[in-house]
């Protein structure tokens, strides 16, 4: 890339790839220049102007059609400047590996040229040693500039054959254009000077360009002056990632040495609580065995007496019964004269007063607040607009924030430990008021809050709230849905690179796919190669391509692997022999491929509609999502199919997430605020039908439902996502996200009812 002002050499520009087309990939062909100065052919640009509109393959820029279609875009006279100095090295006429003469087949009596050995540059033409020592001599030539052939070729001459380089009239060949008309903007060459713009103001082409280069050049440092502000808003928004990753670490190390906290504290009123028990249980029992065994004595003096006396009164003689009745009734009266406490003695039973905070489901004991950072200037205007009051808790940037919108500390967390008390009598139930007897609700909370300033209460409890952490937040989903544990949720699983010991370049991911059980095919167009990664990131092999291919698109079936390349769609086995091949349109940069449900059939995306393919490369249906008239109106980049057999697909020429039926009838599409003014990304579906958006430019992944309508963010930056390129969903429950690093990392979806 050449760094923001400097000059681009020539030699740059012949080497690169300034030269080739953006659409077929080839050397520009009748170059045509769109208003955003992006360069294609004049046959490319054909195919893809449809409706009197075109959009620019690159920047997306929409463009309306002239009334005589592409032809009237400008021509790039500068790149076919270029084109024939590369032409004109490269060789045109050549007999047997050697270039021929051009003027000896001109001059009677020879019928072939011989070989060339020297190169006019003002003719362009090539010349043999005898043509070119006569071209120095000839009184129309002798100033024309005859260099070594072999020099020309290697490129030594190639800044001075620039400079006698001549732009050729396209209504006039072989007449060079000379002039510029200046009220039609027009260049001109002799014989289009003398007929319609005869009368009109002309200039010479080196007059005119110092006329008009100060302008661009002014034009040009403004937008050099923009670049550097855009540069410098990138690495300020970059710097506030990184602060904002940094932040976000340390919050969930405080996090969870409050929760570590909290729970060391509960752990230790729980041993406390129970060791209170056990001692009242054990002092309860020693009681009740001593009471025990002084009743069980007493029972049993009782029974032997109260037995003595009935065999003395059923089996005794009178003279038996009278002599012993003194005796029996003196014992009976003592006895009955015993003092005894009818009834089991009053014993405490324990019971467990929890406090109200954990009985409400609205009560977080953790809660995040976000802070808006915000330019020094309007910090110092915003405390003097609330004239100094030290009573309210500031943030670390100074911004004020009102008490019960700032996160509690964890010292305030720990002043607020959960009590197990013993129940309390029903005097000191009653003399409790209706406020104290139940839990507070948040209204009453964040009232109590902002009316104490601060102070330590008992009975309060906090409402968790957490907001959007995105560049923009995400519209409101529904009714509650995001926090309420509605949505599916991720779960961090592992994180693995992609690169290989063998890998000669930097990967980069261009498709993913689920691999049999709890694997992914990886398909790495930068370095050819189909990979094969367990879930958990361990290697397990690639699976052979077609010498030259490189894989962009892939999706496995039933013992096979379909994946696009070079607009071709290719199916594979496992040991990388092809099945069969079919061409696809050229008027598209990639081809999406999906499997279907059944695993017997592949989808493909193909400038705007989708075809399906069987087993045996057959085409089994075809479809422009939305019906025909559609036509020409889609452009599904990225393509998946969920387990209810719908097919779902990024469109960029509507900016939407389009789902269809089999039949191709759109049953749900998505073009709203949630897709932050981005182009929509990779898809992926779970097993529930849930699709996964992926939003590049703001680090997303959003959530819909099966119809396509919003439910809210999945993945943000703070899960890790920087600049995440396509997603694919293993086993129904793993979403798995590549980056633009070639890492990737897998996490598990929390269902609903978990």
């Amino acid at each position: 890339m050449v760094s923001q002002g400097s000059s681009p050499s020539l030699l740059e520009a012949l080497s690169s790839d300034f030269l080739a087309c953006k659409i077929c990939l080839e050397q520009l062909q009748v170059p045509k220049t769109l208003p955003c100065l992006h360069t294609y052919c004049q046959d490319c640009l054909a195919q893809l102007a449809e409706g009197g509109r075109l959009r620019c393959p690159e920047c997306r820029e929409s463009v309306p059609l002239p009334p005589t279609g592409v032809a009237a875009f400008k021509t790039n006279f500068f790149v076919n400047g270029l084109l024939d100095l590369v032409k004109a090295r490269a060789g045109g006429d050549l007999r047997a590996g050697k270039p021929a003469c051009a003027l000896c087949p001109l001059m009677g009596g020879a019928s072939a040229g011989g070989p060339a050995t020297a190169r006019c540059l003002d003719c362009a033409d090539d010349l043999c040693q005898a043509c070119a020592d006569g071209h120095r001599c000839t009184r129309q030539t002798h100033s024309h500039r005859v260099v070594d052939l072999v020099g020309y070729r290697a490129g030594w001459y190639d800044e001075e054959a620039r400079e006698r380089q001549a732009a050729q009239c396209p209504q006039h060949p072989g007449e060079a254009l000379r002039f510029l008309c200046q009220p039609c903007s027009q260049l001109l060459c002799r014989e289009c000077r003398l007929d319609p713009h005869l009368d009109h103001p002309c200039l010479p082409l080196a007059e005119a360009v110092r006329a008009r280069r100060p302008g661009l050049e002014e034009l040009l440092a403004g937008v050099d002056n923009n670049l550097a502000e855009l540069e410098a808003t990138r690495l300020a928004e970059k710097e506030a990632l990184t602060r904002l990753r940094e932040q976000a670490s340390k919050v969930v190390t405080q996090v969870e040495e409050a929760a570590e906290r909290v729970l060391r504290a509960l752990l230790a009123q729980k041993q406390e609580v129970l060791g209170q028990l056990r001692a009242h249980v054990e002092a309860a029992e020693e009681a009740a065995r001593e009471r025990l065994g002084e009743l069980e004595g007493r029972e049993q003096v009782a029974r032997e007496a109260a037995a003595f006396a009935r065999r003395v009164l059923s089996l005794g003689r009178e003279a038996e019964i009278l002599s012993l009745e003194g005796a029996i009734a003196q014992r009976l009266r003592q006895l009955q004269g015993c003092p005894w406490v009818p009834g089991p003695a009053p014993c405490q039973l324990p019971q467990l007063e929890l406090h109200p905070g954990l009985l409400d489901k609205n009560c977080h004991l953790l809660r995040l607040s976000f802070e808006k950072q915000q330019p020094q200037d309007s910090e110092k205007d915003g405390a003097r607009s609330e004239g100094g009051d030290a009573t309210q808790p500031q943030s670390r940037d100074g911004v004020q924030t009102p008490d019960k919108d700032r996160a509690q500390t964890p010292q305030e967390d720990e002043a607020q430990p959960l009590k197990a008390e013993r129940a309390e009598t029903p005097e000191d139930d009653g003399a409790k008021t209706p406020k104290e007897g139940r839990a507070q609700t948040p209204q009453e909370d964040g009232g109590t809050q902002a009316r104490g300033g601060g102070r330590s209460n008992k009975k309060r409890k906090f409402k968790g709230r957490l907001k959007s952490i995105s560049r923009e937040p995400s519209p409101a989903p529904g009714p509650n849905l995001e926090g309420s544990g509605l949505l599916p949720r991720p779960i961090f699983f592992c994180t693995f690179p992609t690169r290989m010991p063998g890998d000669k370049r930097a990967p980069r991911i261009t498709g993913l796919c689920p691999f049999g059980s709890r694997e992914i095919l990886v398909a790495d167009e930068q370095n050819r190669a189909l990979k094969r990664f367990s879930l958990n990131g361990d290697y397990r092999g690639a699976v052979p391509v077609p010498e030259g291919c490189s894989p962009c698109s892939v999706a496995a079936l039933q013992d096979a692997v379909a994946f696009s390349a070079a607009a071709r769609l290719y199916l594979i086995n496992h040991n990388g022999e092809v099945q069969w091949r079919r061409a696809l349109s050229l008027c598209q940069a990639s081809h999406a491929v999906a499997a279907m449900p059944s695993g017997d059939r592949v989808a493909v995306s193909v400038s705007g509609h989708v075809e399906v393919y069987n087993m045996e490369g057959s085409l089994a249906t075809r479809f422009i999502p939305g019906g025909k008239a559609n036509r020409g109106l889609r452009a599904l980049v990225f393509l998946t199919t969920s387990p209810q057999g719908h097919f779902v697909g990024s469109d960029w020429q509507q900016n939407s997430l389009v789902v269809c039926d089999g039949l191709g009838q759109v049953v749900g599409e998505y073009r709203g605020p949630g897709l932050h003014g981005c182009q929509p990304g990779s898809v992926s579906v779970d097993k529930k039908g849930y699709i996964f958006l992926t939003l590049r430019e703001v680090n997303k992944v959003v959530i819909l439902d099966p119809k396509g309508s919003l439910l809210g963010d999945f993945l943000t930056a703070y899960h890790g996502l920087e600049k995440p390129r396509v997603t694919t969903m293993v086993d129904g429950r793993y979403l798995v996200v590549s980056l633009s690093n070639g890492t990737i990392h897998v996490f598990r979806v929390r269902p609903l009812d978990s």
